[in-house]
């Protein structure tokens, strides 16, 4: 009878992605968004500051500016304000592009799993012509293992160690890239398989990871 560890398929490839600092970088719109918050409210915001350290869902900046109780209409304004001001101003991530496509050449889906708040997110990617197979808003940290569970990633990739955690509850490979506020140094003690300069890495890693994985 043969091995059955040897005959069993392995499952089939299903990358998860962040998007700010990940597949995106944000700073440009958000640091625009932020300053248009700020001049519509008159509340002083350190835009400057704010960009350094993206990540974390939008309340938890906003609560460095504005009074609990009013963090959740701010939020609300600062979505609705989102679109005219921050899609067009922000870039794709070196080697974006190059990352989905290389999943895809693999036989792979792409998943994007983020903070941001899903309608932009989409946005974001539309404006980029970025096509994942999902994308997937709202979740941050270890909230992100729901939805990497759910579709099937075995691998997510984010600048964060709130990518790190995600990526571990879900028990798939955590792949950081140190394009975002976390150093190559804290990504690695956060818990990270694999730290990247950047995307424009992700292809020969990938290379590499599927005849290991196979």
């Amino acid at each position: 009878m043969a091995d059955m560890a040897s005959t069993t398929a392995p499952a089939p490839l299903t990358v998860g992605f962040d998007l700010d600092m990940t597949l995106i970088d944000s700073r440009p719109g958000i640091h625009a968004c932020y300053r248009a918050l700020s001049e519509r409210t008159g509340t002083y915001i350190d835009a400057d500051l704010a960009v350094t350290r993206l990540g974390p869902p939008l309340a938890e900046e906003l609560i460095n500016w504005f009074p609990e109780s009013e963090i959740a209409a701010m939020s609300d304004l600062y979505r609705s304000m989102y679109p005219s001001i921050a899609i067009a101003a922000t870039p794709a991530m070196a080697g974006a592009r190059e990352a989905i496509d290389a999943v895809r050449a693999a036989g792979g889906r792409a998943v994007v799993v983020t903070a941001k708040y899903e309608p932009n997110a989409k946005l974001h990617l539309e404006h980029l012509g970025i096509r994942p197979d999902e994308v997937v808003g709202d979740l941050w940290a270890e909230q992100k293992a729901e939805a990497l569970r759910e579709h099937g990633a075995g691998v997510y990739v984010g600048d964060h160690v709130g990518d790190v955690r995600g990526a571990r509850k879900a028990d798939a490979l955590s792949v950081a890239v140190a394009t975002g506020p976390c150093s190559t140094e804290e990504l690695a003690s956060a818990g990270a398989d694999v730290v990247l300069g950047d995307l424009t890495e992700f292809p020969g890693w990938l290379d590499g990871y599927r005849p290991a994985r196979a």
